[in-house]
């Protein structure tokens, strides 16, 4: 690919993102144009405590699912660190990316900086962002896989496209799960890194952890908008993966405004579109806004303390250097004389 087409490219993939959230934003508009604001204010304070504790309590077990992603990356890279690390890295990373969309840069930037602090190379780092990413998707698709036999095909207006979804996931599952057999202990060469293909027991355990975190993620919205509609968790959490890939394929952080109005479409007409609305914004407090800001106080918290213990160091090594016997000035001193 020549240079040119190289930016053409990244002109195209940085504008579709715009493109999509105008698009997204249209369409959201269109579906509350007979609803206030009030009306969605009145829906979002509406949501029984109940369901908001207990869709915090999904919240904090999906970003657990998550910061094992760190822990399985770093097995898959022979690295040890502290849990309380790997924790600290994979909430914090995720609760960036989530929000700010464009994982490896946003989640790797701080993951980076977290792990080089803690001596894991830099080549190890981005081969487990190239591993978290995958347990991502597998998850997901697995996922995809199992609602398009639960989500009813009426509630898609285009056929084509789910079952293009479904062929796409279906493949790329077993063509890693292949991948892993045929191929295990062996190991592939991409630029200057060497990556080691995974074991069929690994991709299991990816496969797994994905479902969980997607699962985990599904109940968040779940417990929000059970209230305003009556909906099978089994056809929900189909839809949910569906509207989540959907978010994340736009290039739009955070999927926003993507994510909000496949759902507003795919309901039907008869449901109240300003309670939807509302479970959605709720949805995005607890699992957006609040992991990201609960991550950055522990973050912040984590530095001061770096910094503080940095300052103690530089004062003791100050306090005992005047006391550090010098030979080379005694011999000096000798010459002298």
């Amino acid at each position: 690919m020549s240079i040119k087409a190289k930016r053409l490219f990244k002109k195209i993939v940085s504008y579709a993102g715009l493109f999509f959230f105008v698009l997204a934003a249209g369409m959201l508009y269109w579906q509350l144009r007979k609803y206030s604001l009030s009306d969605i204010a009145h829906a979002l304070l509406n949501i029984p405590k109940y369901n908001l504790f207990m869709a915090c309590i999904a919240c904090l077990f999906g970003y657990l699912a998550l910061s094992l992603y760190d822990y399985l990356a770093l097995d898959y890279v022979d690295r040890k660190v502290t849990w309380w690390k790997w924790m600290l890295a994979g909430m914090l990373g995720f609760a960036i990316s989530n929000n700010a969309g464009n994982a490896l840069v946003s989640g790797g930037a701080i993951r980076y900086r977290l792990y080089t602090r803690w001596r894991v190379p830099g080549g190890d780092i981005i081969k487990m962002l190239t591993f978290s990413g995958i347990t991502y998707f597998l998850g997901a698709s697995a996922i995809a896989i199992i609602g398009y036999f639960m989500v009813p095909r009426e509630m898609f207006a285009n056929a084509i496209g789910i079952n293009g979804l479904f062929a796409i996931c279906l493949i790329l599952v077993i063509g890693y799960f292949v991948l892993t057999f045929l191929f295990r202990h062996k190991s592939v060469k991409i630029g200057d890194l060497l990556f080691r293909v995974p074991s069929t027991r690994t991709a299991l355990i990816q496969t797994a952890l994905g479902i969980a975190d997607s699962v985990c993620a599904g109940l968040v919205l779940y417990f929000c908008i059970s209230p305003y509609i009556n909906i099978p968790f089994a056809i929900f959490i189909g839809l949910y993966v569906v509207a989540m890939g959907a978010g994340i394929f736009s290039q739009v952080p955070g999927g926003i405004g993507v994510f909000e109005s496949i759902f507003m479409v795919v309901l039907p007409d008869e449901v109240d579109k300003a309670n939807i609305f509302g479970a959605l914004l709720a949805y995005r407090i607890i699992y957006y806004l609040l992991p990201l800001i609960g991550a950055g106080g522990l973050f912040f918290v984590y530095e001061r303390w770096l910094r503080a213990r940095m300052k103690r160091w530089l004062a003791e090594a100050k306090q005992k250097l005047p006391n550090l016997p010098f030979p080379h000035k005694k011999h000096k001193l000798q010459d002298n004389k």
